[in-house]
């Protein structure tokens, strides 16, 4: 297939009634892992770095693998910046070949977030690749690079305040809170599914869940059938790499060979993106 602008990608999803799969990637086998298995189960895929992730290599190094292995895949790959924290790495992000960015303002007070999201919506805009812009409004819990939500915090999405972002900003996809959290749940997450449908009411853009490691399959799958249009995952796919890394070195100490300890841990992800692909798109499991 391509190298896409992932616009197309989530209007489609919203037309149809799916979501598209995001995937968080460290390194060259995970970005291998996240698109075979988008192969295996024909699916467009959208692949994710976060600025954590750019201070180990840059943009235009993920960027460039992307680019290099979407072209020999058979599905729909896009690249996306996930938790942009300034509109300079956004840029960077943009210049250097991706064809998504997310700006995360939603430490802000709404008028600056508002402010900032215009304003990389306005630079994506001027450039010939036009790449997708998402932006958050509310906060999830747990932790997000450096963003830390304090128990008791009123983080949830407002709808009201929603509407007017979308008007106000032209974003592109605005990812909601409605009770997710990044890192490990210590317990089952309670999502709030009915402030998923007023937002949906409110708002005519996709909706993006983020957080969706360790919610539970039929969670995610009715917050799709409310609206959202694309699902996040990141932590569990670190896990089950590292896990598979940890395996393979505990049963060989003389293992030196990084191919060795890449392969079966890309198999590992492989295994797992499959399956949470299949619940974004409503695939039969198994």
């Amino acid at each position: 297939m391509s190298f896409v602008n992932s616009r197309e990608l989530l209007l489609d999803a919203q037309k149809h009634g799916y979501a598209v799969g995001a995937f968080n990637v460290e390194n060259m086998e995970m970005m291998q892992a996240v698109i075979a298995a988008a192969e295996a189960e024909r699916a467009p895929i959208m692949l994710q770095t976060t600025p954590s992730t750019l201070k180990y290599a840059e943009p235009a190094v993920f960027a460039a693998m992307a680019r290099t292995m979407a072209s020999k895949a058979a599905v729909p790959v896009a690249m996306h910046l996930d938790h942009g924290d300034s509109f300079d790495l956004c840029r960077q992000a943009a210049e250097d070949g991706y064809t998504s960015l997310m700006i995360d303002g939603s430490k802000l007070p709404l008028d600056e977030n508002i402010a900032l999201t215009r304003r990389v919506v306005g630079m994506a805009s001027g450039l010939s690749s036009r790449p997708c812009v998402e932006a958050e409004l509310g906060k999830l819990g747990g932790k997000e690079d450096s963003l830390e939500v304090k128990e008791g915090e009123d983080i949830y999405t407002d709808p009201g305040e929603a509407a007017r972002f979308a008007t106000e900003t032209g974003v592109d996809a605005l990812a909601v809170a409605i009770g997710t959290a990044h890192g490990f749940y210590k317990g089952k997450p309670k999502l709030d599914f009915d402030r998923l449908a007023q937002l949906r009411d409110a708002v005519p853009i996709p909706l993006v869940l983020h957080g969706s490691s360790g919610v539970p399959d039929e969670d995610v799958q009715r917050a799709i059938s409310l609206g959202v249009c694309k699902v996040n995952f990141a932590t569990e796919l670190r896990a089950a790499y590292t896990q598979a890394v940890r395996d393979c070195l505990a049963h060989d100490a003389a293992l030196y060979d990084p191919k060795k300890y890449g392969g079966p841990a890309r198999e590992a992800v492989i295994e797992l993106v499959r399956h949470r692909i299949k619940i974004c798109v409503g695939l039969p499991l198994g």
